[in-house]
């Protein structure tokens, strides 16, 4: 509220509770996400730096973005002990993880991008890239932008993988 410029009465004006205002700010942050990274993907064409971008914009705004990063990890801690938080970032993630398999689908139709299992290739790129978020919490250079092409190069990697 004190952000925002208005007072803790006006916030509940609009939302019941804390948990309904914290789901909307969830999904103010999904559809955030989403409208980002489209616009930083407009004028690509090119699959492979497509998820070059992709990956630039997702680690800049979920590891090196220490406000997006602290919201995320919150929610992540907040969905283990409250369900509809937890189907409301399992539908994002669902979301962003169908993203990267069509990214990674059409780099591999390309002949560009080599795997042989792009959703798994995906999903464990996402696993990284959730432990990289946790990580960045105790190891905090992690999360400097110097380490940003790194993070990028190693995530990559993960989605070319033939195993």
């Amino acid at each position: 509220a004190g952000r925002a410029g208005v007072t803790k009465g006006s916030l509940y004006w609009h939302y019941k509770n804390k948990k309904e205002l914290i789901l909307a700010a969830c999904n103010h942050y999904y559809a955030q996400w989403f409208r980002s990274v489209h616009a930083e993907l407009a004028a690509v064409v090119a699959p492979l730096e497509r998820i070059q971008r992709t990956l630039e914009f997702s680690v800049k705004s979920c590891v090196i973005d220490r406000k997006n990063r602290v919201f995320t990890t919150g929610i992540f801690m907040l969905m283990q002990e409250d369900a509809e938080v937890k189907a409301s970032w399992m539908q994002f993630y669902s979301s962003v993880r169908e993203f990267y398999v069509g990214l990674v689908m059409a780099g591999v139709a390309t002949g560009k991008l080599k795997t042989r299992d792009a959703r798994g290739a995906v999903d464990l790129m996402l696993e990284a890239m959730e432990g990289i978020k946790l990580r960045a919490t105790f190891e905090q250079h992690i999360a400097e932008p110097s380490e940003q092409q790194q993070l990028v190069d190693g995530l990559r990697g993960i989605l070319s993988r033939e195993t």
